[in-house]
């Protein structure tokens, strides 16, 4: 096989890797309850690190993990803003050597992070229970995307328990600060990772995506004027001027969503760019007017749209609002305070793509893989942006995730498993153990 060739499976060998997945399906799904069972929030990776790293040394995998390093990211145009102390904040990569490296490399990326859960109180049990219920498995992570994280491994099981051997080097990556910056896929580009294609397993609906929109997280500080409520006229309350700098926001938000027809992929979502305020905080004192106000945001951007000319956009919308609706002068600035990344579109018609419908079709029963856009970040644009590596971001079926009772549908999982062991033969070719 040349790096121009995919490889051809036969009906034998795809047949022996879809059973193979099958056989061990129990101990993947095992697996994915034991990973989503360690609370893997910002900055607390390092036990769910401790378990990816055991997974992989034991499959004899060459093994690296280091720990995020800020200021070398910093340097970097695609690195998200800084706030929290990366301390053992680890990424880990296992990587196959083919005994004969004659086939394509690969790839398998995932993030360990995850999102934090809210009041427990409001899920129907804990969120690290990792519960099975009616075909679904529960958990925050389940989706997003612990699921996936563990199909990459069995789909690599599969292919050794079928007796075959991929030709092509692989990386199996699992990556930190996916959810707040993309730095962690970025760190392990900047280390020197690369390959022919990238396969990202994130909740996708048993579909590939073919683009999505950037993402800028930032903070505005607006100011007031403290006093005593019995003379509120003579104060000036910054969290009720906080409302009005976010009503201004949404006439930016509402302005980009109208220019969607000239995006390529956008122009049939309802509404690409989504401004979301994540949290807010004021005030020192009840019976004091507040004299300040902060508010944490994320707005999206589109492919083609440099973060620079975003925020360039953005900080000039906030320095326009002089006053609000009753007069009162308003200073509101605002900061970075994480994802500071552009989107990107996969383009169609790659090998790599090719490979993958193949695959999908035989795991999926003959059915044709779909391709749609998101408004949601995804860390393919550091590989597709920084690395020019074709990112396939393809995953199973969740409901919820970021959401309570988050949840992925298990025989989806099976089914991505099965077309991520089948896309690894094709991609990287095989030869018999």
């Amino acid at each position: 096989m040349t790096s121009t060739q995919i490889a051809d499976l036969s009906a034998e060998q795809r047949d022996r890797i879809l059973a193979a997945v099958d056989a061990q399906f129990d101990r993947q799904v095992r697996f994915t309850q034991e990973l989503i069972r360690h609370p893997s929030l910002r900055g607390a990776e390092a036990s769910a690190q401790d378990l990816l790293y055991g997974a992989m040394s034991g499959r004899g995998l060459e093994m690296d993990r280091w720990e995020l390093d800020p200021e070398e990211l910093a340097g970097h145009p695609g690195a998200g803003k800084v706030e929290v102390s990366y301390a053992g904040v680890d990424n880990v990569v296992g990587t196959y050597q083919p005994g004969r490296e004659l086939g394509r490399s690969l790839i398998l990326n995932g993030h360990v992070d995850v999102v934090p859960e809210g009041p427990e109180a409001q899920w129907q049990r804990s969120p690290w229970e990792a519960a099975i219920v009616d075909g679904w498995l529960y958990g925050r992570g389940s989706g997003d995307m612990k699921a996936g994280l563990a199909a990459n491994l069995f789909a690599f099981d599969a292919l050794r328990a079928a007796g075959l051997a991929p030709l092509g080097r692989i990386h199996f990556q699992s990556v930190v600060e996916e959810e707040c910056t993309g730095n962690g896929s970025l760190s392990a580009l900047m280390r020197g990772y690369t390959a022919d294609a990238v396969l990202i397993p994130e909740p996708e609906e048993d579909m590939l995506v073919r683009a999505n929109v950037g993402t800028i997280w930032f903070r505005v500080r607006v100011a007031g004027h403290p006093g005593h409520p019995r003379e509120m006229s003579a104060g000036f309350n910054a969290i009720d001027a906080a409302y009005f700098v976010v009503e201004k926001l949404r006439e930016l938000e509402e302005r980009w969503n109208a220019e969607k027809d000239r995006h390529r992929y956008f122009e049939d979502l309802e509404h690409p760019i989504n401004l979301n305020v994540g949290k807010i905080q004021g005030g020192d004192w009840n019976s004091s007017v507040p004299a300040w106000c902060e508010l944490d945001l994320r707005i999206a951007l589109y492919p083609g749209t440099t973060a620079d000319d975003a925020w360039s956009e953005l900080t000039a919308a906030l320095a326009a609002i002089e006053h609000d609706a009753l007069g009162h002068p308003i200073s509101a600035e605002a900061v970075p305070t994480g994802f500071y990344a552009e989107g990107y579109v996969l383009e169609e018609g790659s090998d790599a793509e090719r490979a993958l419908a193949d695959s999908h079709s035989d795991a999926f029963d003959g059915a044709a893989l779909q391709s749609f856009t998101t408004p949601g970040y995804l860390d393919g644009r550091v590989f597709v942006q920084y690395g020019g590596v074709p990112a396939l971001v393809y995953g199973p079926v969740s409901k919820d995730i970021h959401g309570f009772d988050e949840r992925v549908d298990i025989e989806s999982v099976r089914r991505i498993t099965k077309s991520i062991a089948l896309f690894i033969a094709r991609w990287c070719g095989v030869e018999s153990l």
